[in-house]
């Protein structure tokens, strides 16, 4: 395949951001005003307008993304319109080094310099270029993101279990020489680097004199950082395999995006993990792999649809209203399931939930705990699986203390009550847990937090999340001669908790036999 001309790119792809943006568009003009950091590339549009570099971008993400940014940043200054008002600390020192220039050479002599004294187009951007997929693209399961698609870009789909703090990643680092005074830039790529020692400049390498090179972190550039974990979905994992996880890195705008808990779809490119040093040497011929995310949406629980947080109007409030819909709602939970009126009417009232309240400071939670007992075979764990469906968010059941293999520092981990923070915790077979486990509920059940003190971090997780449990008789089937208490065999405190005890019967009939 011959090597494409990276200047007849740029020029087709500027002949396309011209004709996209021609329009007015708003986000043609508030990326040159810095009111808009974000700028998305939408393939579909690219494919009206030239399909084969709609489809090199998606072979070849990571060389198009650095075409992109270098043709965005030679037609910017076309449509600024106005003084940029939004300056960061970066801008101040930027003009306090060109004045500094001037200072040293007033008689306007230009300076020859090394190409690392330049200033670096990362180092000068103040904008992020995001490519997103078609929407008739369809999503791709975890295990099937293989070797072949390493370079391309991919849509996954999954739950997210872990999400780390946002951090900051140096991305242009700048040294100072101790000796000339001259600064000199290193563009970083990659998750580790080598720092320059030695002074690259024409002065410091004519005089021989050796001059040192002092990181500045000022006026270095640095971007936000964050890891997330995803695991595809259940009904993704083939019988008898454990499901897969892959590590995403977000940076920029993409972080803060998703928690725990989330379900999501994310696209990025498909890249190996380069390591240097001793972990290179550890790892030996293995090599991991990440998603570099471009687009992170939160998606509906059962559907390939994003998950959409409008507000109903108010024809479609009064529509709702008309008729009975509470017993219409009611009677939609579970249709395959005959009868059970009252007990759908009070899982819809936990799925809606209730206003947490705080009168003088006493907080009072709005969320409903319920317990569902009775004989084996009365659809227990079919409601429950079908709220675990239904719910958006429904999944150790605390938190567990790992260690942060980029950071090394000790993480905590959410488990099942931490991941349904704001959502259904449903537990089946609530009678067989272990004592450990059911003394961490009673916690959650009534203050809605988590309280952790493990390997010297002591701290407190929300978890306002509903109980819904379901407990079968100690014997088989339920003894009316017999307490609650006694045919359940929980304790009375943590049947208190509960706000609403159903007693689900399979009572025996003659006529039936």
């Amino acid at each position: 395949m011959p090597p494409r001309d990276y200047q007849a790119e740029l020029d087709k792809i500027k002949t396309f951001l011209r004709e996209f943006y021609k329009d007015g568009d708003d986000s043609g003009e508030d990326c040159p005003h810095r009111e808009q950091v974000a700028l998305t590339i939408d393939i579909e549009d690219v494919q009206e307008h030239d399909p084969d570099l709609a489809l090199a971008m998606v072979e070849n993400t990571r060389r198009y993304i650095n075409l992109f940014a270098d043709a965005v940043q030679e037609i910017l200054p076309d449509y600024k319109e106005r003084e940029v008002t939004n300056k960061d600390a970066l801008d101040v020192y930027i003009e306090h080094r060109l004045l500094m220039e001037q200072r040293n050479h007033p008689d306007g002599q230009e300076v020859t310099r090394d190409p690392r004294n330049k200033y670096p187009a990362e180092l000068m951007r103040r904008y992020e270029v995001y490519f997103k997929l078609p929407p008739q693209d369809k999503h791709v399961a975890i295990r099937e993101v293989k070797a072949d698609c390493i370079g391309k870009l991919v849509c996954v789909k999954g739950i997210v279990t872990r999400a780390t703090e946002v951090k900051p990643m140096l991305m242009v680092a700048t040294y100072t020489c101790d000796t000339c005074g001259n600064e000199t830039y290193q563009p970083i790529n990659s998750p580790s680097f080598m720092p320059l020692i030695m002074c690259p400049s024409q002065e410091c390498t004519t005089n021989r004199s050796g001059g040192r090179l002092y990181l500045q972190t000022r006026g270095s550039k640095f971007v936000k950082f964050q890891e997330v974990k995803i695991q595809e979905h259940s009904d993704q994992v083939p019988v008898g395999n454990i499901p897969r996880s892959m590590t995403v890195y977000c940076r920029g705008e993409m972080t803060r995006n998703t928690q725990p808990g989330d379900h999501v779809s994310i696209t990025g490119i498909f890249l190996p993990l380069m390591k240097a040093g001793y972990t290179q040497v550890q790892a030996g011929l293995l090599a991991e792999t990440y998603l570099e995310a471009h687009r992170l949406v939160k998606m509906n629980k059962t559907e390939d649809d994003e998950l959409s947080a409008e507000e109903l109007s108010e024809d479609e409030i009064r529509q709702v209203a008309q008729d009975d819909f509470y017993d219409k709602l009611a009677s939609s939970i579970a249709p395959e399931i005959y009868g059970h009126e009252d007990v759908k009417k009070a899982l819809l009232l936990l799925l809606v939930g209730g206003v947490d309240k705080t009168p003088r400071g006493m907080k009072i939670r709005g969320n409903i705990n319920i317990c569902l007992m009775g004989d084996p075979g009365v659809a227990k764990s079919q409601l429950l699986g079908f709220i675990d469906r239904l719910a958006p968010r429904s999944v150790g059941l605390t938190a567990s203390v790992t260690k942060d293999p980029i950071t090394g520092e000790m993480t905590l981990e959410g488990g099942a009550l931490v991941l349904a923070d704001q959502g259904v915790c449903c537990i089946d077979e609530f009678d067989k847990m272990m004592d450990g486990d059911r003394t961490a509920i009673h916690e959650v059940m009534e203050q809605q937090t988590i309280s952790i003190a493990k390997a010297g971090i002591m701290t407190s997780l929300n978890a306002r999340v509903s109980i819904l449990a379901a407990a079968n008789p100690a014997y088989g089937r339920y003894n009316p001669k017999k307490s609650l208490e006694q045919n359940i065999q929980l304790p009375a405190a943590l049947l208190s908790r509960f706000d609403v005890l159903w007693l689900i019967q399979d009572k025996s009939d003659r006529k039936m036999i």
